[in-house]
């Protein structure tokens, strides 16, 4: 008896539309894919602009700074994208990705052992601290210099005030030679040091704040220069002095060559950031990437709710000198975690004054 020709449409029919249903249950709901392209276009605009356009814009110069965070929504968006096979989507994801990763891998691929000489070199136990320029008591600062016994203290954003209570507190009674540049606002620096120092330049930028002061430890293996800086933030009313201080603290080293050189404070940037990368292809060693600790951040902290996100204090080390130590401290009542640090001195070093 012949087939209904109704029945035959339909069985020629329902396949193809099985398989569609099949296929549409695997695509996300229009929101998702939405939700999805949202965070790839504004990360791929980051991305290229990092290219292109290295820290030429001063939010995008900011992002750069957390580089190691900014593009972690990609990584989500690509797991997404793959597992509900969107092939174009997770293309774009895992540019980003890719990118992340290209941009991280000079950082992270900078840990290195540290040299044999090392083991037997005289060494320099130092702490740098930005205390801030609004910290209400040193007296944290004072216990932790008590019980570390730093040879050499270095700090950025330091009032008269702050020194004051700290000699008080008889932290500073093991560190006879001292610089100071008073001020009140966040261009106080001071150093302290058991050994003692020689000259104090002070280079100043067009913000009017001090940027650098630099001197010479006369150590018993030999002198030693020190530079410690704190360059301005990159806000939108000091981003021009940012992106002109780091470019002048690149060309100050290289005039005054890397040899034996320690450059140690608040940078106001990371890895991230093109100004800090020629400071440090002067060349000089950036102490906790060498050690492997790229992510011990320094800034911003409150504590004791917000961890830092940010790596912005360092400590840069020239030929004959390596860090071999490096560690954050809790930073008493600052923003910023402090670093504390054993640099060894190679005794062969070609020293420069």
């Amino acid at each position: 008896m012949p087939s209904d020709p109704h029945d035959a449409a339909d069985r020629s029919v329902s396949p193809t539309l099985s398989r569609g249903k099949q296929h549409s249950s695997r695509r996300p709901p229009t929101g998702t894919s939405v939700t999805c392209w949202v965070i790839i276009v504004p990360l791929g605009i980051v991305a290229l602009l990092r290219v292109v356009a290295w820290d030429d814009f001063q939010p995008f110069a900011l992002l750069n700074t957390v580089t190691a965070f900014v593009y972690l929504p990609a990584w989500m968006v690509l797991i997404v994208a793959l597992i509900c096979r969107r092939a174009f989507l997770a293309g774009a994801a895992l540019a980003i990705v890719l990118a992340q990763v290209v941009f991280l891998y000079p950082e992270l691929s900078a840990a290195e052992p540290i040299p044999g000489w090392a083991a037997t070199a005289p060494v320099l136990r130092m702490l740098d601290a930005n205390v801030s320029s609004e910290n209400p008591s040193m007296a944290g600062y004072a216990s932790q210099i008590a019980k570390e016994r730093p040879e050499l203290l270095t700090m950025e954003e330091v009032s008269p005030t702050d020194v004051a209570q700290l000699e008080r507190d008889g932290a500073l009674a093991d560190l006879p030679y001292r610089i100071e540049i008073k001020r009140y606002d966040s261009g106080g620096f001071f150093i302290g040091s058991q050994f003692p120092l020689v000259g104090a330049n002070v280079v100043y930028y067009s913000a009017g704040l001090p940027l650098i002061v630099e001197t010479t430890i006369r150590l018993p293996s030999g002198p030693l220069p020190l530079w410690v800086v704190h360059a301005v933030a990159p806000l939108p009313v000091s981003f021009s002095d940012w992106r002109g201080e780091l470019k002048l603290i690149g060309q100050l080293v290289r005039s005054h060559g890397t040899a034996g050189l320690l450059v140690v404070g608040d940078f106001n940037s990371t890895w991230g950031n093109q100004g800090f990368r020629n400071i440090l292809a002067a060349p000089l060693s950036d102490g906790a990437a060498a050690r492997g600790r790229a992510f011990d951040m320094t800034w911003s902290q409150v504590q004791p709710i917000v961890p830092p996100l940010v790596r912005i204090d360092h400590v840069l080390s020239g030929a004959g000198l390596v860090v071999t130590t490096v560690t954050t401290g809790e930073g008493h009542g600052s923003d910023h975690k402090d670093l504390m640090a054993i640099v060894a001195i190679h005794p062969d070093r070609p020293a420069r004054t």
